[in-house]
């Protein structure tokens, strides 16, 4: 996804009227899927509860093609080595429909996994309809790969009755952020005051461009790592010495996933961090005496402004099987209308089209807009090729974080390492 086109799609979705799409845009005639059952792989933990709303999504399809659906659920720290190895493996591993992640869509669909639905995306007329920055996402040299679902972008969420009790403000600059964290830590022995989490990619690449650095930079065609350049060891000194040197993250967050860090906010463990536009929600379903507490804010940049923060989503893409009929009708059905709204709800993601996404909107949630600005004027992306798919499923970023974390290495060592690895599988590319 491209920043700018992102923020112009969706600043667009704000400014004007968009047509909605109903439950079952396009051709309406049903695919006979008696007798037939469709395998869909799904990611854990984007909804508090899915399978409720699996359950009415597979019985509103019953009812519509006579298929049924078998849901199984993956973690993303894991997802995408399953994916490339079920793609390897051919049409018997493979499911037939998935979530997959954006930033993914480029190494599934040039290793020839995922099948090309632009045809059908015209013939159903949803094309208009979709918000841009994610159309782009998952279009490679013309052909669109799937359906845009949700997306999401990573402010910061924080314990705003802890805030006011001890006189806090959000913090607007590095400066204010590692102050606050450190009077929480004083303030709230019994909390994890802001979790440096290892396993957490995308709460460490905020840091690296919040510093002004970049992950990769792109030159004749060819992408080169920079994440050991000055001003990205310098994000990740300040991320990483957030635990190392201020102590506001216990050694066990060390390694934490996204996921951990938010089965601890479920549990009231945690007093800041940083977390997506889904979060919010997503503590209050798990801890409902949180409800009303919540707060949150942008991602400050080193010196005041925002950070940009990485923002992605998911696509429901078809693979190569012998059900690909089947299975877009299942996309469409969960990609539009009726239950593309659910999920948005749901989760508090927002969702792939401009006429649901007007309606998110116009709600003036205080615990939407902070990530919504955000989304709109400091969003960013990893960069768009094969080869970052392989760095992701590598964990080459939270290996860096982690080995830092651990003292295994320093701060330049470690970036240095990520970046010949980084450059190693670029190279495969050329």
């Amino acid at each position: 996804m491209k920043r700018r086109v992102i923020a112009a799609g969706i600043a667009m979705t704000l400014g004007l009227t968009a047509t909605a799409c109903g439950g079952d845009s396009g051709d309406d005639s049903a695919t006979d899927g008696k007798g037939k059952t469709l395998t869909v792989w799904i990611m854990e933990g984007t909804n508090p509860d899915a399978r409720p709303f699996f359950k009415e999504a597979a019985k509103a399809f019953k009812k519509k093609t006579g298929a049924d659906i078998k849901v199984e659920y993956q973690q993303w720290a894991t997802a995408q080595k399953k994916f490339t190895t079920a793609i390897e493996g051919g049409e018997e591993q493979v499911p037939d429909v998935a979530e997959v992640g954006t930033t993914w869509v480029p190494q599934f669909a040039e290793t020839g996994g995922l099948v090309d639905v632009t045809d059908k995306v015209k013939e159903s007329g949803l094309g208009d309809d979709l918000v841009e920055g994610l159309k782009d996402a998952g279009t490679l040299d013309g052909k669109q790969y799937g359906m845009p679902w949700y997306a999401g972008v990573r402010s910061i969420v924080y314990r705003k009755d802890l805030f006011e009790k001890h006189k806090l403000k959000p913090p607007a600059n590095w400066d204010e952020l590692r102050s606050t964290v450190k009077t929480l830590k004083e303030k709230e022995p019994d909390k994890i005051a802001f979790p440096v989490a290892g396993g957490a990619e995308m709460f460490a690449t905020a840091f690296v461009w919040g510093a002004g650095g970049e992950l990769a930079t792109q030159q004749g065609g060819k992408w080169k790592s920079a994440i050991n350049s000055t001003k990205a060891v310098e994000g990740i000194q300040y991320y990483t010495d957030l635990a190392k040197k201020e102590k506001v993250s216990p050694a066990k967050v060390n390694t934490w996933t996204e996921k951990e860090v938010g089965d601890a906010w479920g549990k009231g463990q945690i007093a800041m961090s940083v977390g997506g536009n889904w979060t919010p929600k997503a503590i209050v379903e798990a801890n409902p005496d949180l409800k009303d507490k919540l707060g949150a804010v942008a991602i400050p940049g080193k010196d005041g402004g925002m950070s940009r923060s990485f923002l992605g989503g998911s696509y429901l893409s078809t693979f190569k099987t012998d059900k690909q009929d089947l299975a877009w009708e299942f996309v469409k059905l969960l990609t539009t209308g009726e239950f593309a709204a659910k999920w948005a709800e749901q989760t508090n993601y927002f969702p792939g089209q401009n006429s649901e996404l007007e309606k998110v909107a116009a709600k003036k949630d205080p615990l939407v807009e902070p990530f919504a600005k955000q989304m709109l004027e400091a969003g960013a992306t990893v960069p768009k090729t094969k080869s970052y798919g392989e760095i992701q499923a590598s964990q080459v970023v939270p290996g860096m974080i982690q080995s830092i974390l651990s003292g295994k290495a320093s701060v330049q060592e470690a970036a240095d390492k990520a970046a010949k690895d980084m450059d190693a599988i670029f190279a495969k590319d050329e």
